[in-house]
Formats: structure tokens, C-alpha cells, sequence
């Protein structure tokens, strides 16, 4: 069924538990950083450690978690592990997220001047 379907997004849905899973699972800056971080692209651990200034350990945590949870997924090259996003729901999830707190520290958020990069298709405010 369709996302946008009044069935999926309806109070008696079957998914808002799941739901809630997902923003407990996103509930962390690190995770939120890691799903930023991979939104354009796949990256090995190292990559990602590097990126959200973390321990290469503490990021292989997080992605286990985020793997468990289907929000990413792998793929193998040789012996190193590259990561991305499993489809484009969590990217926009974390950036409407942002969207949403930048509403909350202005009356003029940044992405309604045009200083965030283009939206993606069905991005909106």
C-alpha cells in the first residue's frame, strides 16, 4: 500500500508502533549524523568514524543497531564493509526532522531561503 494511502496514515494503523521504534532507533545524534552522512553516498566504518568525529567501534554500534532496524544496509567489497541507506524514507525522516527544529528557532528557517541543498523528489515543508 502506497505511503501516502489514508490507511497507512490512519490513528488505527498497524504501524505506528513500529513507528515509534523508528524515532526511539533515531532518538540519537550519532545516528542521525551516520544517516546525514550516508544520505548521498555509502561509506566504510572508517569513512563514517571520521565523519561523525566518532570511534570506529562506537560507529560499528550504531550501525549494527540501524541494521537491525532495516535503516541501512551493506554491501562487501573484499574485506571492508561499505554502508547506505537501505531506501530514501529515513533521509527524509532526518531532514524533515531538521526542517522541523529549524522551524522551532525561526520564524525563517534556513530551508525556506533556499540555503539548504535542492530537495529531493517529494521533499517538501
Amino acid at each position: 500500500m502506497h505511503a501516502g494511502s489514508k490507511f497507512s496514515l490512519s490513528v488505527e494503523s498497524e504501524y505506528v508502533e513500529l513507528a515509534v521504534e523508528v524515532f526511539s532507533m533515531l532518538a540519537d545524534a550519532t545516528r542521525i549524523r551516520i544517516i546525514l552522512a550516508l544520505r548521498d553516498q555509502e561509506l566504510s566504518v572508517n569513512n563514517l568514524a571520521g565523519i561523525v568525529d566518532k570511534s570506529g567501534p562506537a560507529v560499528s554500534q550504531h550501525l549494527a543497531k540501524l541494521r537491525l532496524a532495516r535503516i541501512v544496509s551493506t554491501r562487501q567489497e573484499g574485506t571492508k564493509v561499505f554502508y547506505r541507506l537501505t531506501n530514501e524514507h529515513a533521509r527524509q525522516l532526518v531532514a524533515d526532522a531538521i526542517f522541523q527544529a529549524e522551524h522551532t528557532l525561526s520564524n525563517d528557517p534556513a530551508h525556506h531561503r533556499g540555503e539548504h541543498p535542492a530537495p529531493r523528489s517529494g521533499q517538501r515543508c
